[in-house]
């Protein structure tokens, strides 16, 4: 009997060919009684057309029922995932998010993959017209250097929310503020995402609402008043949805076109787990092929920073949380606003105490404390943070509406009865500005 490691080589090496599947039909080889493969019963890229690689007789249709769809369904996930792995090459990531979703959708595209930024109509338009520029940080190399998505292995492209269709990726992200979700179009997306079942990795700061449902000491209903509008994430598949700690720090800077985005901090993104295997299959083999580029200037070859990392702890992104009472939502105060490095430094003891307090809040809810940062370390990177944040810069434009991580975290710290003072303060001044900030609007 053929062994699966030659089975696969024998399938990688194949002819494909093409079936145009009706819904439901299951395929298996002629002749083999009992085993069957089914053909997938959802669209494709090729329009509802299927690629199939033969195996070792031609392909025969032998059943077609309402039961069928049923077994199509469960047999086409076991096929693809048991013998499409080695033929896999670019993947597809949709990413919601044209700003801070352009950091790690460059990082894709450099791997080779191929990405479509959802953004507002300036963004769609001049990203179509000259693609990304991304300019980070690179050791050894004196100022920043700048990559442009045209030169890259993959593609980066833009649309509308209307126009993108989550059933054509292999992964989303989300990477835009949690009170945008609440905009009718994005509303929709989330619902065609949803609908298409795909997986959903978001680098938000506002930690999506399914994603904290897999946290089983946290009363995720008592937490839907921190959002704008906790509706717009039930749609989604909690078991479908993870969280990655966006830690690398960009921004577009000043009078630059929106298809330029500077990286500040050129720090990691860490993820937590999917709770599914083959979710967590392709998170890996993202990773993994981010830690292989290799960008050539001039006549040397560059290792870049800012990587995907997946460490396989749950707990892993709760990091962000000290960071950002200690530091971002920090930075104001009654009428100004400060920079990261100031909100953080200019106090350092009542910097260490709210970080420590979020800190054992964070290994009370399960974390280990190797699952989060050291004070020490991210007091050091916090030295190269000279703008506000952008939670602050938010609010001093008036905004009447900004993530609320603020009130997440005292409001999971009541729940679990650890009172945090210092972060109640911090709540109250956010509840400060957002009402003065409304009375100027009205």
């Amino acid at each position: 009997m053929m062994s699966t490691d030659a089975a696969a080589n024998k399938l990688a090496s194949a002819r494909m060919t093409t079936v145009a599947p009706a819904l439901g039909d299951i395929w298996a080889p002629a002749g083999a009684a009992g085993f069957c493969i089914a053909v997938v019963n959802r669209p494709t890229d090729s329009g509802g057309v299927l690629s199939v690689a033969p195996a070792y007789t031609p392909f025969t249709t032998i059943h077609r029922s309402p039961a069928g769809v049923v077994a199509g369904i469960l047999m086409a996930r076991l096929f693809i995932s048991h013998w499409s792995t080695p033929m896999r090459g670019p993947r597809r990531i949709l990413i919601l998010g044209a700003s801070y979703g352009a950091l790690l959708g460059t990082k894709l595209a450099a791997a080779g993959h191929h990405v479509t930024l959802v953004g507002l109509p300036n963004e769609v338009a001049r990203i179509n017209d000259d693609g990304c520029r991304l300019r980070l940080p690179v050791r050894g190399i004196d100022g920043l250097i700048e990559i442009h998505s045209r030169t890259l292995a993959g593609s980066i492209d833009a649309a509308s929310p209307g126009v993108a269709e989550p059933a054509r990726y292999d992964l989303v992200v989300l990477a835009m503020q949690e009170p945008q979700y609440r905009a009718p179009a994005i509303r929709r997306l989330l619902v065609a995402i949803a609908v298409a079942d795909r997986p959903v990795l978001s680098v938000m700061n506002m930690p999506p609402l399914p994603f904290l449902k897999r946290i089983p000491s946290l009363d995720a209903a008592a937490l839907e008043a921190c959002y704008t509008d906790a509706t717009v994430w039930d749609p989604l598949d909690p078991s479908r949805v993870t969280l990655c700690s966006p830690d690398p720090q960009a921004f577009r800077p000043p009078g630059e076109e929106v298809n330029v985005l500077q990286v500040r901090l050129a720090t990691n993104f860490k993820a937590a787990p999917f709770e599914r295997d083959d979710d967590n299959a392709l998170l890996l083999e993202l990773a993994e092929s981010v830690e292989g580029v290799r960008y050539d200037i001039g006549a040397e070859r560059v290792d870049l920073p800012v990587k995907l990392r997946v460490p396989g702890s749950i707990f892993v992104p709760m990091a962000k949380w000290c960071m950002l009472m200690a530091g971002n939502y920090r930075c104001f105060a009654e009428n100004r606003i400060v920079s990261i490095r100031d909100a953080v430094h200019r106090d350092l003891a009542a910097s260490r105490a709210v970080y420590d307090d979020v800190t054992d809040l964070c290994v009370g809810l399960g974390a280990s404390r190797d699952d989060l940062v050291p004070f020490e370390k991210y007091a050091n990177a916090a030295l190269s943070l000279e703008s506000p944040s952008s939670v602050a810069r938010a609010l001093a434009a008036g905004a009447t509406h900004i993530e609320r991580v603020d009130r997440l975290v005292a409001t999971i710290a009541e729940g679990a009865g650890r009172p945090l003072f210092a972060v109640y303060d911090i709540v109250a001044r956010v509840d400060t500005w957002l009402t003065r900030n409304r009375a100027e609007a009205a």
